[in-house]
């Protein structure tokens, strides 16, 4: 295994799943608090579930974002 194009590979995918979740996250929150589910104030819980069906890999990552 080339360990430089290996963590170059991990850091392409990442930051396609950084970009992508912010992108989803924040019309998410937006469609939340136009439809007045959310008033904008909150903290809301998130989970994101990053898994590798081939290495049997499974795991949350739990945290939260505060909206002001």
């Amino acid at each position: 295994m080339d360990e430089d194009v290996f963590n170059m590979q991990i850091r392409k995918f990442l930051k396609n799943v950084g970009v992508t979740s912010q992108r989803e996250i924040e019309g998410a929150v937006r469609g939340a608090v136009k439809s007045g589910k959310l008033k904008g104030n909150e903290t809301v819980k998130a989970r994101v579930t990053l898994t590798i069906d081939s290495l049997g890999l499974s795991t949350n990552i739990d945290g939260n974002i505060k909206l002001s």
